[in-house]
């Protein structure tokens, strides 16, 4: 006879830790469930309209926020075709920022990568060299590198690009916003954008971006602009409270619904939070590499993303037998991503977990690793 496996079920909230999609709390998913309206008529313009002081306070921005019925990646090309000029300097420490590489060269634009491993977070200092020895229209860049857990310091950044000109700073936030602190308007970052399905903790499938008036600056000189990421349109269609193209109608009340939880929260407090959670799994993985049971956490110290943790294994474990003895338990994590697939595991603390969550996490994962 052949034995079969009993794996037990990631049951109630608090157990699933993918660094996204995140696990999305009951009322909100809920929140999904009520009925269409015209996407053209008041009912739609309302909703907008009572939503966009949640979302400039969530993105610290006097700036109105664009949604779209898309994922991050959507906004990135956008980001692209609307704000890159004529060459682009791609910051390039993962797999994301690889993508926006990738996306700059397949849409015509002239690109260069400045790379380090991955692992490692940007040096500012070596990005004003590389704007000093060469004229670039744009930088782009991954704030939170989900792939390493890497937190690149964009503040810095931001400064070494004004300081060089007309360059522009297109950021890639999407496990940053709602978990780490970001500061549009205060930090002059040109462009900024991210998806819902990460320290939003919403279901995939929204991109929420904010622009400059430099950026815009920049999309009305741009000819190949496209036409369902014209961010001139975007820009209109916010003073209106509409939206360019159709919108994902049931996201918009999730969205709504998860705007009145940050607020009752805080922002601030929200980043706290996150912080917690990612002090406490960094301190749990020192306490396993004097075990012998990982090797570390890869991004180094003051360059970690508050939102998701990239663990380097030891003694011969995989990520994906890792990950499949913690789905045995009940509790969802990830493998590496990419070329870590195998020699890492990524938490994603992020959303709405808490860290009593965590620490039950943590025990299940101290009794598959040891």
């Amino acid at each position: 006879m052949t034995s079969t496996v009993s794996v037990a079920p990631a049951t109630g909230f608090g157990r699933f830790f993918l660094p996204g999609p995140t696990e999305v709390h009951p009322d909100v998913l809920a929140a999904q469930t009520r009925p269409m309206i015209g996407h053209r008529g008041k009912g739609m313009e309302d909703l907008l309209a009572r939503m966009q002081p949640g979302l400039q306070a969530l993105f610290r921005t006097t700036r109105p926020v664009y949604l779209g019925a898309c994922s991050a990646t959507g906004f990135m090309e956008g980001a692209i075709r609307n704000c890159a000029g004529k060459r682009v300097l791609a910051l390039v420490n993962g797999a994301f920022s690889e993508r926006f590489f990738r996306i700059a060269k397949a849409n015509g634009v002239d690109a260069d990568a400045l790379a380090v491993e991955w692992g490692e977070a940007h040096d500012p200092g070596r990005v004003a060299e590389a704007l000093a020895r060469q004229a670039y229209d744009a930088v782009t860049v991954v704030h939170s590198e989900t792939s390493t857990g890497v937190l690149n310091p964009i503040r810095e950044i931001a400064e070494v690009c004004h300081r060089a000109g007309d360059v522009l700073l297109l950021v890639d936030s999407v496990t940053g916003i709602a978990g780490a602190p970001v500061e549009p308007d205060a930090w002059s970052l040109d462009l900024v954008l991210t998806g819902s399905q990460k320290a939003l903790a919403l279901p995939p499938g929204l991109a929420l971006g904010v622009l400059q008036p430099s950026a815009l600056a920049r999309a009305e000189r741009a000819a190949n602009r496209g036409v369902y990421f014209d961010f001139l349109e975007y820009e209109a269609a916010a003073r209106k409270n509409q939206t360019v193209n159709t919108p994902a109608i049931s996201l918009l009340y999730a969205l709504e619904a998860q705007l009145a939880r940050i607020a009752a929260e805080g922002v601030e407090a929200r980043w706290a939070r996150h912080r917690a959670m990612a002090e406490r799994t960094w301190a749990w993985v020192d306490e396993m590499a004097e075990r012998g049971a990982v090797s570390g956490v890869l991004a180094p110290e003051g360059f970690r993303a508050p939102t998701v943790t990239c663990i380097r294994l030891a003694g011969g474990r995989t990520g994906s037998a890792i990950t499949a003895a913690m789905k045995a338990k009940g509790f969802v994590i990830g493998a590496g991503y990419g070329k870590l697939k195998d020699a890492t595991i990524r938490i994603g603390h992020m959303g709405d977990h808490t860290v009593a969550e965590l620490e039950a996490l943590l025990a299940a994962l101290t009794e598959v690793v040891l």
